[in-house]
């Protein structure tokens, strides 16, 4: 079975869907700074994207990985190996969360749950590789790079403005993780990019 069935089926949906209905689950898994900064569970910093706060929140998260991870995997396995997809997806959980445990390591009040930082990863990760694809937007079709564009425009936006509960520094840290990691592991996806950048039409 492919890496990206397998977090989605194995993992994630498994685990979000017995968490729903389990406080407790949630309380073990969820991103509560203290509990790492006191109790040095640091596992929080990955298990947080199994868990979602509802059905759409997990659908909608679902459903990119599955199109973009199906369309990603098979990169990222020919770079690092057979579980590359894996190791690029969990470190797109760490990296896209840490800024937020850093600002808010002392604070008892905040949580944080959902695998939206390393979502944002895998699609920006396949905008590199084909940011002129056409993607559906709330079905609306659109460039993939238009996407991008506007994603990172409204996610900084709603990151200075707050007051919504969504994580927006995630999914920054996400797609910059995903753009960053996909040309360190293969440089030449670089002058790719900047190549198609010019040919909207091929």
């Amino acid at each position: 079975m492919p890496i990206t069935l397998l977090i989605i089926l194995a993992a994630t949906c498994i685990v979000s869907f017995m968490a729903f209905n389990n406080r407790r689950l949630i309380d073990d898994l969820i991103l509560w700074p203290p509990a790492i900064e006191r109790k040095k569970e640091y596992y929080r910093l990955v298990t947080y994207g199994l868990i979602h706060a509802d059905g759409m929140h997990l659908l909608f998260n679902m459903l990119t990985l599955y199109f973009f991870g199906r369309a990603m995997e098979p990169f990222y396995n020919q770079v690092l190996g057979a579980f590359g997809f894996g190791l690029f997806y969990l470190g797109g959980l760490i990296v896209s969360i840490l800024p937020t445990y850093l600002k808010n390591r002392h604070n008892a009040n905040y949580h944080s749950l959902g695998a939206s930082g390393a979502v944002s990863a895998v699609l920006f990760g396949f905008v590199m590789l084909a940011p002129w694809s056409r993607i559906l937007v709330f079905f609306i079709p659109m460039p993939a790079i238009i996407y991008a564009v506007l994603y990172v425009g409204y996610s900084i936006y709603m990151d200075q403005r707050g007051g919504d509960n969504i994580n927006h520094s995630a999914h920054l840290w996400g797609a910059a993780y995903g753009v960053v990691f996909t040309v360190v592991m293969s440089p030449a996806v670089l002058p790719h990019f900047l190549g198609a950048l010019s040919q909207p039409g091929m």
